[in-house]
This record gives structure tokens, C-alpha cells and sequence, in this order.
């Protein structure tokens, strides 16, 4: 299984700014434009959802101004809807969907992205049968990396892992 969050990022850095940093350098000509596309960067990537209402605005006024942006817009949503499918077999439409939009988008980074991504589309479809989050093993993660830095006196490997256990001590049978 892959995580949404780290491959929606991933989305964001290869595919969004890329084509954001393409776009603001076609517009050398127009400044104003030019502007509006280079500070655009953090509207791209925060969830529509999440942005006041003012930003929110100035996200739709650039989307309607830039067809590329919208694009690559478009594309992370739809991509973030693979993984909330409610069976294998409707992710499966919805990635061939996502996968055909990308490669006839003309956008090189979209169409690179997609190309990659195809490498783990197993993966990320294990999502429909086993719905868990990657935040409960990252908080996991986080719990034993702080019991580490407390076994700084701990003499043997064995006391490490019972305290790991002891800290997870799963459901009562």
C-alpha cells in the first residue's frame, strides 16, 4: 500500500510546480500574469477545501486564466480519488480514467508522473480491500524512535523490544 499524502506531495513538486515554473516562463512578456503564476504556489497545492474564501478566488481566477494549471489542478483531484474507492474494481476504472486524462493531457511532467506511478498502481488499489491510513503506523514509528531515545541506558536488545511491546500491547482476546 502507498500513502495519498506522500504521493499527492510527490504530485505537487514534479507535476504542479514544474508546470507552474514553465508557465510563469512563458509569460516573460506579461508581468502582471507572469506574477500571479510564480506566487501561485501554495494555492496549487493546498486543498481547495482548505483555503479562505479570498484565496479560494484568486485560485479560481488563475485556473480560468492558465488551461495548464487547471489541468495539472484537475488531475491531482481526481488522482486523490483512486485511493477512496469503494472496491478494487472501481479504482481499477478510475485509474485507467486518471491514466488516459494524463497521457492526453500534452503535459510532459503529468505524462512522466503517470508513466511512473503506473509502476505502483497495485499498491495504491490495496487501498479499497484494506482501508488503513499509513498515520497509525507513522504514530507507531514515532512511539518507538521516542522509547529509543529513552533506552539510551537500556543494556541488551531484548529490554528495547519488551518496552516496544509493552507500549503496544494490542486487544485483550
Amino acid at each position: 500500500m502507498y500513502d495519498l499524502f506522500h504521493v499527492v506531495a510527490r504530485y505537487g513538486r514534479e507535476v504542479i510546480d514544474r508546470i507552474r515554473v514553465e508557465q510563469a516562463n512563458a509569460l516573460r512578456d506579461d508581468k502582471p500574469a507572469r506574477q500571479m503564476v510564480k506566487q501561485s504556489c501554495w494555492l496549487l497545492l493546498r486543498n481547495r477545501e482548505n483555503l479562505k474564501e479570498e484565496h479560494a478566488v484568486r485560485l479560481q481566477e488563475l485556473l480560468a486564466a492558465n488551461q495548464p494549471l487547471a489541468t495539472v489542478y484537475v488531475h491531482k483531484d481526481a488522482l486523490k480519488e483512486v485511493w477512496y474507492t469503494p472496491s478494487v474494481r472501481e479504482g481499477w476504472r478510475r485509474w485507467r480514467a486518471w491514466l488516459r486524462h494524463a497521457r492526453e493531457s500534452g503535459l510532459a511532467p503529468l505524462q512522466r508522473f503517470a508513466r511512473n506511478l503506473q509502476l505502483y498502481v497495485r499498491g495504491i488499489l490495496a487501498s479499497a480491500r484494506f482501508p488503513m491510513h499509513t498515520s497509525l503506523l507513522e504514530g507507531v514509528n514515532n512511539r518507538i524512535k521516542v522509547i529509543k531515545r529513552m533506552a539510551y541506558g537500556f543494556r541488551d536488545v531484548e529490554y528495547f523490544f519488551l518496552k516496544i511491546k509493552a507500549a503496544f500491547p494490542g486487544k485483550m482476546r
